[in-house]
C-alpha cells in the first residue's frame, strides 16, 4: 500500500484536511499522513469545525506533526506554501497550490475543504489506475 504525505509549512490546517479526507476517501488505497517544518499546539479550530460539518473529527485522532514525525513516504503532496515549502524524499511529487484559509471567512475554508476534497479523490482514483 502507497504512504501519501500531505505537506505545508504549519500542519495546521490545509495538510490536516488532506490526511483527514485521505483516510476516509483513501481508506483501502494508501497510508494518509501530513506534517510540516513548524508545529502548532493544535490544529486549526476553523478546519476542525468546518471539517465537522461533512462528518469528519479531526481532533479525535490527528494533532500538528513535524516531518520527522512520519514514516518514509512514496508521495508527497504540497498544499501551496511557496518558497518556504518542506522538502520529503519520494517517488512523486506534486503542489495544489491552494492558499492558507486561516483567518478568512467560512465560505473560503469551505471552498478549500471541498476543492481538497476533490484532489483527494482524484489521488485515490489515480492511484487506483496504476498512475502512481
Amino acid at each position: 500500500m502507497k504512504k501519501v504525505a500531505f505537506v505545508c509549512v504549519h500542519n495546521s490546517c490545509r495538510s490536516q484536511m488532506a490526511e483527514a479526507f485521505g483516510k476516509v476517501l483513501g481508506l483501502d488505497v494508501f497510508e494518509s499522513y501530513s506534517a510540516g517544518t513548524e508545529q502548532r499546539p493544535k490544529i486549526n479550530q476553523d478546519a476542525v469545525r468546518l471539517m465537522k460539518e461533512v462528518g469528519i473529527d479531526m481532533e479525535m485522532n490527528q494533532t500538528s506533526k513535524l516531518l520527522a514525525d512520519i514514516p518514509e513516504v512514496d508521495i508527497v503532496i504540497t498544499m501551496g506554501c511557496n518558497v518556504n515549502c518542506p522538502n520529503l524524499p519520494c517517488s512523486h511529487r506534486e503542489d495544489w497550490g491552494l492558499d492558507d484559509p486561516s483567518g478568512k471567512s467560512d465560505d473560503e475554508f469551505r471552498w478549500t475543504r471541498n476543492t481538497i476534497k476533490s484532489k483527494v479523490e482524484e489521488l485515490v482514483a489515480r492511484i487506483r489506475q496504476g498512475e502512481l
